[in-house]
């Protein structure tokens, strides 16, 4: 996966963009990024910053968003982990990538698989909590006896992608993703 998103960063950013982005990443915390970054290449934007941006400062999965790409799972991002986040939530980016990332910050238990209590916490986001338990629960329900393929109570990826293709609206954590005009090419 990490040459495939070396791929799409290539494709959705056009000339200048990843500077754009750069001084972007910068604005967070001038303090801690300087402008010649080579010089400084493991520094990290706290969470805090990264999730009261615009883009993400209204979307229920910003925190699970900041986890899935920064490399250490604290949500804190070096400049590649942003730029990773802004090409998969590109919408340029392929939509198997975008499933594949959609799978991960699902996975809020991070054991590769989507079980009941994952798809809960996903429900309750994806809701904003609007729903009661036996709503939510009944949900749940009826997306694993949708999408379990083999029955095992869970969702692996390759169940996700099948259900993906079935009931697209669950990558939904991109679509409330504001990207600025750059990235509508």
């Amino acid at each position: 996966m990490e040459g495939e998103k070396e791929s799409v960063r290539m494709r959705v950013f056009r000339a200048g963009s990843c500077q754009q982005l750069f001084y972007r990443y910068q604005d967070l915390a001038p303090q801690l990024v300087p402008l010649d970054y080579t010089s400084c290449p493991d520094v990290k934007v706290p969470y805090e910053l990264i999730g009261s941006m615009p883009e993400l400062k209204d979307n229920p999965f910003r925190q699970r968003i900041a986890q899935v790409f920064s490399e250490d799972g604290d949500g804190h991002m070096t400049l590649d982990n942003f730029l990773d986040m802004f090409s998969v939530m590109s919408e340029m980016a392929p939509r198997d990538l975008k499933a594949y990332y959609a799978f991960k910050i699902y996975d809020f238990n991070n054991d590769d698989y989507i079980c009941a209590w994952d798809l809960e916490q996903t429900v309750t986001k994806l809701t904003r909590g609007e729903l009661s338990a036996e709503e939510v629960s009944l949900i749940c329900e009826k997306v694993l006896d949708e999408a379990d393929g083999d029955h095992d109570g869970r969702l692996s990826l390759e169940d996700f992608q099948n259900m993906i293709l079935r009931a697209p609206d669950f990558l939904r954590f991109t679509d409330s993703v504001k990207f600025p005009p750059f990235f509508h090419l």
